[in-house]
Order: C-alpha cells, then structure tokens, then sequence
C-alpha cells in the first residue's frame, strides 16, 4: 500500500490529507504556527500519520501549498534585497503605471515599492528593443556598483536590465561579476524569472522573486530535511499559482511561481467536483479564516491570467503589486472565520484585518480579545462548541457573547444577537460583491452557474452568499474544510515559459517562432523531468495576442507541431472568436499581432480517487437539535443537527439544519433542500426567485 499526502497552510488553519492507493481519506487540521509555519506542517503530518498507523516510508509523494511567499511580500518581512538596473531607470518601481486605480479618489496611493531607493544601484549598458547592443556593458563600473550594494547589506540581488527578454547577454555577464565581486550574494535574473516586455510589470516580478527567495529556499529546506529524517524518501513538491506542481528545487530558483501556492489547489478541486456533478461552468468560493477567495471556472477549467497583482485596494485593478506570472484568476479578500469586526460610523464593519490563529477569535482563548466572523456564527448557534474541528478545540460561547456585547451591541444600541446577525449578514455582503466581480465582471450571469462552497467557513456562509446572487444550485464537497488539501493531490506537474516576441502574423516567419518554440519546450521539459515522471509528458502552446495598436491581450491557443502558414491562420481564427466572445464583436479586416509566446510542459494529471458514500445504513444520522438564529423564522429556532459521515446517498435534508463534520459546518437556511451524492457530497437546491423547477439532484451515473 503506497500513500500520497498533501498538506496547505492557511492563514489560521493548516490543512492534511493522507489518501491511500485505494482512495482512502485520512483529515486533519490545526492551527498554523508564527513565524515558522513548519512547526504546524511537521506537528500535524506526524500526528495524521500515527493516527492512520502509516510509517513514513509508506508514503510516495508529499505536495505542500503554502501562503508564505505573499505573506513575506504583504507584510515587508525581508531584508538585504537589492536591485540591479539599467542607467536611467532607477525609478521604474518608484515610477510604476501613470493609470489611477480610482480615478476620482485624490488620496489614493500607489504600492509603496517592496525595496527602497537607496537599495537600487545603475550599470551604464544598453540593449535595443531588437536585441542588438547600442551600448556595451561597462564592467567597472558594474562592479563598482555591486561593491556598493554589498556594502549596504544586500544578500540577494534582482538584476533586470532593459530588454533582457531579447538578449540576456548582459544580464548573464552581471551574474558573473556578482559571483567574482560578492560570491556570498544570491543573484535572480529577469530572463529567468519573467522574460517578457513591460519593464515595470518585469521589475517588478524580478524584485517579488529576489525578495522572497531567501525565506522560501530556507523554508523548504528545512522542511525537506525534517521529512527526510522522518523516513520520507520521495520529492516534496509544491504548487504554483499557475494550478500545477513543480519540485521544491525549482520553486527554490522560482519562488515568486508560488505566490498564491494554496488558493489555487482550491479552485482545481472545484473544477474536479463539477465535473464529477455534471455541471463544469461554476464559481469557486473557497472561505477559511482569514480570507475568502473565488474563482470562475468554465467548461472544467479554472481561469487563468498573466496579469496576476498581489494584495490589491479593495480588488482594484493596478493598486496592487504586479507580476507577470502565469496564476490562476482569483480574486481574494479579507473576509475569514478570524475577519475582525468593528463599530465604524455607527454601522458594523467586518475586515480585512484578521484574527488569524495568533491570538485567534474571542472563543478560541487564546488572548484574542476583539469579535470576529467565527464568534458571531458560535453567537447564532452555527457552530458547536464541542466539535470545533472535529473536537480538537472547544469555543467558549460566553466570552464571544461578551465580546461582541461590549465592542458592538452597546455601541449601536442593538442586541446580540442582532450584532452578531449583522456581522454575518456584512462580510456576506463583501463577499457577494467578490462573486461579482468573477461572475458578472468576467461576462458571466451568475444564475446560470453552479456554487461550490468549501474552505472551513465556506459551508457556514455558502446557501446564504449564493441565495443572495440567485445561484439556485450549491454544492459542498465532503470534506469541505480540507478541500485545498485534497486539491493538492490532484494537480498536474506543470511547468510556464513565456518569451515576448512581439510580431505582426501576416509578416511572420514561422520557422522563426518554431525555433523559439523548441527552445521554450526543452527549458520547460527539462523541469518538469527533474520530477521523476512516468507519465507521457505533453506540451501546450498559447500566445497573448492583440489587434495592432491596441494596449492589452487576450490569450489564444497555439496549434502543435511546426507552425506554417495554415496554423497561424488559425490562431487569427481563434482570436477573432475569443475577442468577440469577450468584447461582443471583432475586426476580422484589422492586423492582429502577437505579443507574447507561451508554453506549459504538463507531466500528467494523477486521478484523486475519491471514496463513495455508504447506500445505506443502520445509524441515525440526526444527532439532536440545537437552537439556530434564522430571522425569516423570527430569531432562534430549534434546528436538526445531522452527523455528515452518517448520511447515505440518496439521504435529503430540508433547511433550516446544520450538518456537521470535522473539518467545518454546513448551515441550510429554510427552504433550502440537500442530497447526498454517490461520493457523500451535498447538491443543495435553493429556493431563488424566478428560477425553474428542475431536480433537486442529478444522481453520479
């Protein structure tokens, strides 16, 4: 018997799933550990592994999700980093885009560049658009400037000089000098990192990559010896935003690929849930305790961008930090079981600041002294207090009823249970309007969609998020609150190469991007290899293309093989239909141009093998009622609890109810009716306004 394990840090919870070969489950959770969160990895593997009385040289694979890279960015936690640029483009951070985030708001302000300017030394040299060299690179004066930035404290230093995506010569040259000059400084090229136009996107992804790097080679590291020691003989693998898995190795070189590692898992299980249901057009909403994050996923696969910004104003486009890295679209916000809620104005503000785990909401006792989501939902009856996570915490109902009594109910003359209604009923609204801008904004109506709602709090808030957009179908995967996890196990090995070559198709030579082409695919093959994989290995091929003049892509596939004049009449095909799917028309008379080529080396997607519910069984699955706040029934209602591990297929429950698990807790407000499905999910039907009558569920075939 061989086993895989996958294990995602949260910003309060970290996550585990163990499945066996035969598609056994094994969960757990735990609070995440500051600042180190190994501790939490390494406690909790070891635990999980115990508890399923499997030794560690049972297990075959090891995939990890974590936040610490935006988490390192988001909090400015690093030192020493220094960047390296052409003369005369000292400021191109400084300087970033022209365009306001919100235009007729005068006290917005830009992100504040992650290294300051004193850090950022010049080296007179000069590449041309073209790749030809106008001014050759001045040595000394390079290593003049490397003595300098080494005097000043720089350990690891971002080199991004103009137009390296065309000839990275200098570039190289540089990272040379730095070994010669400063061996004991970690060097990160531009070309290597992000090799594509747009200098302050570029920088931008240079100096994310340098900045990080550090701290996630000493992380994994440490991580990978630990599990070693423990008897773990295969590779630790890690995803990357993209939705693939690379070695902890390469994440080493390319840490800046794994900025948003665990959200992704997430969407990529969504994606497999709908598929098994039937329906493949869905939203993904993803809430644990400290942000929520959604995705739209169509036709089976989540959306992905290159255009990818970290830490956001208010899901803004152009107020966060850019990088041109190849994620999965999401759109993520300060709204979790920890989001602390606060009287502002004389309304109820929830967020984005979070409890997380250290010091954790009022009930968990661990110091925290200010109401959050998690308080507010034990407040209304939601959660037990003696099976919060599976029973491993108890939640002390008293102390989140003074909380939200002393900052909120007195303040705004409310009761308490209304303030802790109200803290429910906002960060739903925040919510609501994040589901937006990945449904409508993204042209989609969200009625026509299905909801997948998981994450520990996903299921608390779902019915009522997706009730509220006119979803009239939700479903909440078994095993809600370790989803993530689980999606880590079902990831592909997958490696991104991008070059920009910027040219017009009617003009181009295709011999010319064929040999690009080639070179993309051995760089990229050539990781993916290093992941010891048995499967056929497939490349996939796209380009960001655009009519001739215009500021901004849209991405279209490129066919396989050598391309010829056949295959890049396809792609202006393509293109055409995708820009007038997107915009509503298109200009099949107008030049097309492409701008930036693309290709993903794809190692195989493995199988998650997920266990089917039992058909029937000799336990009542009701396990009381406990009294719940539904104030379309007036308040607190006495309201059936059910045990989800004793629910059969086939089993229906009618809302109001709660159904609890270890890992979260499922709230159906009235009206609301669930099945079981043949793998122990619940297919919730929702009683929205104006929908047609169909079929509670369609039942796995």
């Amino acid at each position: 018997m061989s086993y895989r394990v996958g294990f995602d840090v949260g910003g309060t919870f970290t996550d585990f799933v163990l499945q066996s070969s035969t598609g056994e489950l094994h969960t757990a959770k735990r609070l995440t550990t500051y600042p180190d969160p190994s501790e939490a990895c390494l406690a909790g593997l070891d635990e999980l592994m115990e508890r399923a009385g499997v030794p560690w040289t049972q297990l075959t694979q090891a995939v990890h999700g974590t936040t610490l890279g935006s988490n390192i960015v988001i909090e400015r936690k690093a030192q020493g980093i220094g960047l390296l640029t052409t003369r005369g483009f000292r400021d191109v951070l400084i300087i970033g885009r022209e365009k306001r985030y919100q235009v007729y708001d005068l006290q917005i302000e830009k992100p504040a560049p992650l290294i300051p300017r004193r850090m950022i030394a010049e080296v007179r040299e000069r590449v041309l658009a073209d790749g030809s060299i106008r001014d050759p690179l001045d040595e000394e004066d390079a290593r003049r400037a490397i003595r300098a930035l080494a005097a000043r404290g720089v350990t690891t230093l971002g080199i991004c000089l103009l137009h390296a995506y065309r000839n990275p010569a200098h570039e190289r040259r540089l990272a040379a000098l730095v070994a010669e000059v400063a061996p004991e400084i970690a060097v990160t090229l531009s070309h290597e990192v992000s090799p594509t136009f747009r200098e302050y996107e570029r920088t931008s992804t240079t100096v994310v990559n340098a900045y990080v790097m550090s701290a996630v080679r000493e992380y994994l590291q440490s991580l990978q010896a630990a599990m070693r020691e423990r008897g773990y003989r295969g590779r630790l693998f890690v995803m990357q935003s993209s939705g693939g898995v690379a070695t902890a190795d390469a994440m080493e070189r390319y840490p800046v690929r794994m900025i948003e590692s665990g959200p992704a898992a997430g969407a990529l299980m969504a994606a497999v849930y709908g598929e098994l249901t039937g329906h493949k057009d869905l939203i993904a909403f993803d809430m644990g305790g400290t942000t929520a994050k959604l995705c739209l996923v169509e036709n089976g696969r989540p959306g992905t961008t290159t255009a990818f910004e970290l830490h956001r104003v208010n899901n803004a486009p152009g107020s966060g930090l850019p990088m041109n890295i190849q994620a999965i679209d999401l759109v993520e916000i300060g709204a979790g079981g920890g989001s602390i809620a606060r009287a502002r104005l004389g309304v109820i503000a929830v967020g984005p600041e979070s409890a997380s785990s250290t010091p954790g909401p009022v009930c968990y006792g661990r110091g925290g002294h200010e109401p959050t989501v998690t308080d507010a939902n034990l407040v209304l009856g939601y959660l037990n207090p003696a099976y919060f996570a599976g029973g491993t915490m108890k939640l002390d109902v008293g102390a989140a009823t003074r909380a939200i009594d002393q900052k909120l109910a007195r303040p705004l003359g409310l009761e308490v249970e209304e303030a802790a209604w109200g803290i429910h009923t906002i960060v739903n609204t925040n919510m609501e309007l994040a589901t937006r801008v990945v449904s409508i904004e993204r042209g989609r109506d969200p009625r026509d969609l299905t909801f997948v709602a998981f994450g520990g709090s996903g299921p608390v808030h779902g019915c009522r998020l997706a009730q509220a957009l006119g979803i009239p179908r939700v479903i909440l995967p078994a095993a809600a609150g370790v989803t993530a996890a689980i999606g880590l196990l079902a990831a592909e090995v997958k490696f991104d190469v991008a070059r920009t070559f910027v040219a017009r198709l009617d003009t181009l030579d295709p011999a010319t991007v064929s040999a690009m082409y080639d070179d993309m695919a051995a760089q990229a093959l050539d990781v993916v290899r290093q992941s010891a994989v048995t499967a056929q290995l497939t490349v996939v091929r796209s380009a960001d293309a655009r009519y001739v003049g215009q500021g901004y892509e849209l991405t279209v596939p490129v066919p396989g093989g050598r391309l010829d004049a056949a295959a890049l009449a396809a792609v202006r095909t393509r293109f055409d239909e995708i820009y007038a799917a997107r915009y509503g028309y298109s200009s099949p008379g107008e030049p097309v141009e492409i701008v930036t080529w693309k290709l993903s080396a794809v190692g195989g997607t493995p199988r998650v093998n997920l266990a089917k519910a039992a058909t029937a069984g000799t336990r009542d699955p009701r396990k009381g009622e406990r009294p719940a706040y539904f104030p379309e029934r007036g308040g607190f209602v006495d309201t059936p609890l059910y045990d989800r591990y004793l629910l059969t297929a086939g089993a229906s429950i009618v809302g109001p109810a709660i159904v609890e698990e270890r890992e979260s807790t499922t709230v159906l407000p009235p009206g609301a009716a669930a099945t079981v499905d043949a793998y122990a999910n619940l297919i919730v039907r929702l009683p929205v306004a104006g929908t047609p009558d169909e079929p509670v569920l369609e039942l796995i075939r």
